[in-house]
């Protein structure tokens, strides 16, 4: 792992409330962690290196405009979800993206029809593009996530009505 895939991990990590991860490859180990009171931390963050990265400030800082919008994203999950909806959810951090490409259309749409195998988006993670099927049959209800933003892992992504 070279010292800008790091530098990604740590900036993925940052954007995510992910509290840990650790890495093994070939007898080498990357432990990141990020801080426990994310609220406190804004002004405390020089102070303060927990990441095991030699960036330990960026991390810490880049942590704390997190929680406002998570605390955003429940507050919007409550208004469709029925009883009768599945959730897909991110099967890992990255970046994610509705279309393959800024110029191409988006893979699903509200209203859509979806079966298992279907390519419902794009998470971006470590400069690798991984499609994420769906795994249920139905009709998209809902997109949770805005184009081009951050997800963190079993955030949810998409509701739909089998």
């Amino acid at each position: 792992m070279d010292f800008k895939q790091i530098q990604e991990l740590i900036k993925m990590i940052n954007k995510s409330n992910i509290g840990e991860v650790s890495i093994e490859e070939k007898g080498f180990k990357l432990t990141i962690r990020q801080k426990e009171e994310p609220v406190q931390q804004v002004i405390a963050a020089p102070v303060h290196t927990q990441p095991i990265a030699t960036m330990a400030a960026p991390p810490v800082v880049a942590a704390q405009p997190q929680p406002a919008p998570a605390a955003e994203k429940p507050a919007k999950a409550p208004e469709a979800p029925a009883g009768n909806t599945v959730t897909i959810k991110s099967p890992m951090i990255g970046t994610f993206y509705r279309s393959p490409s800024p110029d191409k259309p988006s893979f699903v749409n509200v209203g859509d029809e979806i079966a298992p195998g279907k390519v419902v988006c794009i998470i971006e993670a470590m400069k690798l593009f991984n499609e994420i099927e769906s795994e249920v049959q139905g009709k998209i209800v809902k997109v949770l996530v805005e184009d081009a933003s951050p997800v963190e892992y079993d955030q949810p992504l998409f509701l739909v009505e089998p």
